[in-house]
């Protein structure tokens, strides 16, 4: 198609309206807009099998009031099928639930009901989890628990032959509706803009995750949003392998690449090993990433060729390789600088942002290293905690920060709106907190720097009650709460410390009951079978630990979190303590000793991070 610019600027911004266009244009119809393996589809084969999914979910569904809501709930891995639930679910005007495949327990379970979905379409590897929790469902009937097989040739567990009490999705969407391949009529009612297409979850800082509204307009603002920040065109093609139940792939990685008449390659999961081949095999222009991923993609090369010359000849320097952007959050300045090295990228774009939409900012080639690029909102701010705007940040010669204390504060929005967060799912006292007295707080941290006459943002971690790891956010306290039911544990708090790669780690500190001495390995297995078995998602699992004799406390009787995670696991601030931790591959934890804090500080340094370390 040569990079042809089409424009659908007279479509409502409604992804089903979209969806129908695209279809529908002579240059996008039979063009490959989904690669999965060795299976693929079309523009118009997205479309039509959308509408299947949305005769279907209408079907199963019935009637719809104020007591049965049009919400369906998926727990899936990226597939071809997600992308017809999702698409179905714009065609049907319900509202999809995105569940994280790492719920566990009880969470899954609370997720599921505050949700009020009727209908759940679960993959076969996760049907374990939902069958273990079945009992505790309030609103789905076993027969509206479908199950999504393993699909042959893809990477996983191989196709069960009986899958018990559970109707096979596929078969019942057959059964029930048409075939494969069948253009049906699109059902009613139409869908417009403001229609709440998709809840994704983020979690709060207590309880369960909260879920975000999400209507067709924020789909689409954000398709033309980022699209037109690249320049990308409908040669472009995206991978997905980051979860399409999360916000970084659907508003970064599928609707750009949908928003131009663009391919998306998609991967079931990340594969650090497969990355590249990937890359390769589905001809892809541009990625979505999170920070840790970036990591694991350069030392999965590394390993694999050796020295950099030859990564450069095999990776950079071949033929096959056309990815020239890679958009994401979360990547260390050294690892972006290998990336785009190693992969020849035109610019790799470090962004900040939220599933909330509420501030972003996207940085760009030759803006100050270790930014999130510009802010070109006025309205953003950093606050202190008295709601004052903290001054810029001001540099030694070395480029140190010499304000830290009074430049680093909340990253806020002061506005009347909340531009794109449209609010919680149910959730009034979660929309009362994030936004109050005309600011919306981000709970985010950060401090900007000014350069002539443009404001750059950088991001700081998470306040006190919040965690990030691995491109999600989840909630201390409950990572603490799952903690303390360990037998010798009286008392545990779960923080964010300082990771040299991107995000953060999580420590916990824990005060054992009276007579008891800590057992690594015991605690290690019992971690392991909560998130084997339990509540606790493996994002969650400790990577350090601090054994206490006793907290400091608030006025109120809270643990003082902020003097826990001010000195994390600093061996030169903590000589004294009893400090364990564990490393990818280890079957328990270990002492932390002041060597293998030497050695932590040394990759702080490689990764131009050691500031974290030191503040």
């Amino acid at each position: 198609m040569s990079g042809e610019a089409i424009n659908f600027d007279n479509i409502p911004f409604s992804v089903s309206a979209q969806a129908e266009a695209r279809a529908n244009h002579p240059l996008l119809e039979n063009k490959a807009f989904l690669l999965h393996g060795e299976r693929s589809w079309t523009y118009r084969q997205f479309r039509d099998e959308s509408v299947r999914t949305a005769l279907f979910l209408r079907r199963r569904l019935g009637a719809i009031d104020e007591g049965r809501p049009p919400h369906v709930a998926m727990m899936l891995e990226n597939h071809l099928e997600l992308c017809g639930l999702f698409g179905g679910s714009a065609y049907a005007g319900t509202t999809l639930f995105g569940l994280n495949t790492g719920l566990r327990g009880e969470v899954l379970a609370g997720v599921l009901n505050h949700s009020r979905a009727r209908v759940l379409v679960v993959g076969e590897r996760f049907l374990p989890e939902i069958d273990r929790i079945r009992g505790d469902l309030d609103n789905i009937a076993l027969e509206n628990i479908l199950v999504l097989p393993n699909q042959p040739g893809e990477s996983g567990s191989a196709p069960s032959a009986d899958l018990g009490s559970y109707a096979n999705f596929l078969d019942a969407l057959s059964s029930e509706v048409a075939a494969p391949g069948v253009s049906l009529d699109t059902p009613e009612p139409v869908v417009d803009p403001d229609t709440n297409l998709m809840v994704i979850y983020t979690s709060g800082t207590t309880g369960l995750p909260k879920g975000i509204n999400n209507n067709h307009m924020k789909f689409s603002a954000t398709g033309f949003f980022v699209s037109s920040s690249l320049g990308l065109t409908s040669d472009d093609v995206a991978y997905t392998c980051m979860p399409l139940f999360h916000s970084n792939s659907l508003f970064i990685g599928f609707m750009p690449a949908f928003w131009v008449g663009g391919s998306i390659g998609i991967a079931e999961r990340f594969s650090a090993s497969k990355f590249t081949d990937d890359v390769m095999r589905y001809g892809v222009t541009y990625w979505n990433y999170v920070g840790e991923p970036v990591h694991y993609v350069l030392a999965a090369l590394e390993k694999k060729y050796g020295d950099e010359e030859r990564i450069l000849a095999e990776v950079a320097r071949n033929p096959r390789n056309h990815l020239r952007y890679a958009v994401g959050n979360g990547a260390a300045p050294p690892d972006i600088d290998r990336f785009a090295r190693y992969f020849a990228l035109e610019d790799m774009f470090e962004l900040y942002g939220s599933t909330e939409a509420a501030i972003s900012t996207f940085r760009r080639l030759g803006d100050p290293r270790g930014s999130c690029g510009e802010i070109t909102d006025p309205q953003v701010k950093i606050l202190n905690e008295r709601n004052d705007e903290c001054p810029p940040a001001t540099l030694s010669a070395e480029g140190k920060i010499t304000n830290y204390a009074e430049a680093v504060g909340e990253i806020c929005r002061v506005a009347a709106d909340t531009s794109l967060f449209q609010g919680y799912f149910d959730n009034p006292d979660a929309n009362a907190s994030k936004y109050r007295d005309g600011v919306y707080h981000s709970g985010d941290l950060g401090h900007v720097l000014i350069q002539g006459d443009k404001r750059f943002l950088f991001f700081d971690g998470r306040n006190d009650d919040w965690i990030r790891k691995d491109g999600e956010n989840f909630s201390a306290a409950q990572v603490g709460r799952l903690l303390g039911e360990h037998a010798d544990v009286a008392l545990a708090a779960a923080y964010g410390v300082p990771c040299p790669v991107s995000d953060e780690f999580v420590m916990a500190a824990l005060k054992l009951r009276d007579g008891v001495a800590f057992d690594p390995k015991g605690f290690f297995d019992f971690c392991e079978r909560e998130v084997s078995g339990g509540s606790m998602d493996r994002k969650w699992f400790p990577d350090y630990l601090r054994i206490v004799d006793e907290f400091e406390y608030t006025g109120t009787q809270k643990i003082l979190v902020r003097n826990l995670k001010a000195v994390h696991f600093d061996r030169n601030r903590l000589p004294d303590a009893t400090l364990y931790w564990r490393r990818r591959g280890d079957d328990t934890f270990r002492p932390f000793t002041t060597e293998d804090y030497q050695q932590v500080r040394t990759q702080f340094e490689a990764s131009e991070r050691i500031e974290l370390l030191d503040r």
